[in-house]
């Protein structure tokens, strides 16, 4: 089956119990990329605070690593069980567990263990696929319950998992004196999609963690924990530097530029002039300094942002490397490179080779590397801190 054309949105949105400094949840996710594979674990540690947290991080690595390894749903389960250690309380190693293994053709599984159970929404529209319940047979473990599913996943489909501290939010109070409970998390999410189809991940997330711990009048009870998958149309972004190796490959790149179906960024005066020409157009120059460091932006019709070329794509690797989730980005020409960045999903790079002789000269600092160079630092750490689909090729 061919490759599905969607791009997989994944976020998770965390508050901790009220009195804790770290979540007794976790969840990790991970893109196996030779497989094509995404894989994400939500784990819901006994009890709260460290100790919670250390039995969700060993439950969550174990689940992702054998999930990557095919292992079979028992066995992953029997495994995670089996190595947890004891409680000195309660004598009893508890851990739940959610795994979500996408395929790359979209084949869907999902393998729970005494989480809450998945909602899945095709639109805003729930989707109910065939559980199956797995009864373990081994003495240590004889009658747990593990239950799987599987799905084929299409555009605007949406998968969300959340601890008990979602579904059980408002326990006590008057609006919900047994808990949210599913049915009425269900229809708060429908509802949530009705409002707003394009929902992003990280919005519905995050507007579910919020109506839970409103629903303990703001004073969680419990870790409280929502991660949501959706799978949408990919946001593109290009970004093109530097001229051909051979003058007759302009006219290719301005076509291939031209056609690209996504946001367009050019670096460097000498590319945007071949584009400019190539298109019979204008630049227009700004002499706006947003950025001391360097030179004003440029505008072309067709074209969302002209900036200089190897100094800004250098600025832009090193804010990439610093950035967190607490960054602020500022108004200079790479960190508008990096706004647009964040915002997309797959990001593709056209790196003209021919040499700048500028760049040669070792009057120059140090740091004002070959532009290739840049380009290849910047798509490893789009790849691995940021997860990106990222695609280099040269002209």
């Amino acid at each position: 089956m061919n490759q599905p054309q969607f791009h997989i949105e994944i976020n998770c949105q965390q508050k901790f119990q009220e009195g804790e400094r770290i979540c007794g949840d976790v969840f990790l996710s991970q893109r196996v990329s030779e497989e094509g594979r995404t894989i994400m674990v939500l784990s819901d540690g006994m009890g709260h605070g460290v100790k919670a947290n250390m039995l969700a991080t060993l439950t969550a690595t174990m689940a992702i690593n054998f999930t990557k390894e095919h292992k079979d749903v028992e066995k992953i389960a029997e495994i995670i069980m089996n190595t947890l250690p004891i409680c000195s309380e309660r004598q009893m190693s508890y851990s739940t567990f959610t795994v979500v293994d996408i395929q790359e053709d979209g084949e869907t599984r999902i393998l729970e263990y005494d989480n809450p159970h998945a909602l899945i929404f095709r639109g805003k529209q729930q989707l109910e696929p065939e559980w199956n319940c797995i009864l373990m047979t081994t003495e240590k473990n004889l009658g747990k319950e593990i239950l799987t599913c599987s799905f084929h996943a299409r555009k605007e489909d949406r998968i969300v998992i959340c601890s008990d501290g979602v579904i059980q939010s408002g326990l006590g109070f008057t609006a919900y004196p047994f808990g949210w409970g599913r049915d009425k998390l269900n229809d708060h999410i429908r509802d949530l999609i009705a409002r707003d189809p394009d929902i992003s991940a990280r919005r519905l997330s995050t507007r579910i963690v919020n109506s839970a711990v409103q629903n303990d009048k703001y004073h969680s009870q419990d870790d409280t924990s929502c991660a949501t998958i959706y799978f949408r149309e990919p946001r593109k972004l290009l970004i093109c530097s530097g001229p051909p190796y051979e003058q007759e490959k302009d006219k290719e790149l301005a076509s291939r530029v031209s056609n690209f179906p996504g946001r367009k960024v050019l670096c460097g005066a000498t590319t945007a002039d071949i584009i400019a020409r190539e298109w019979n157009k204008k630049i227009v120059d700004s002499f706006e300094f947003t950025d001391p460091d360097l030179p004003p932006v440029a505008f072309l019709e067709g074209v969302d942002l002209i900036t200089e070329g190897i100094l800004t794509l250098g600025k832009v690797s090193v804010l990439l490397d610093q950035y967190t989730e607490n960054s602020k980005v500022g108004k200079g020409p790479a960190d508008e490179i990096i706004k647009m960045i964040l915002q997309s999903d797959e990001v593709y790079f056209i790196i003209g080779t021919r040499i700048n002789i500028a760049h040669q000269d070792p009057s120059l600092p140090v740091e004002l590397e070959i532009r290739r160079t840049v380009v290849k630092r910047i798509a490893r750490t789009l790849e691995k801190k940021f997860l990106l689909e990222v695609k280099v090729s040269y002209i």
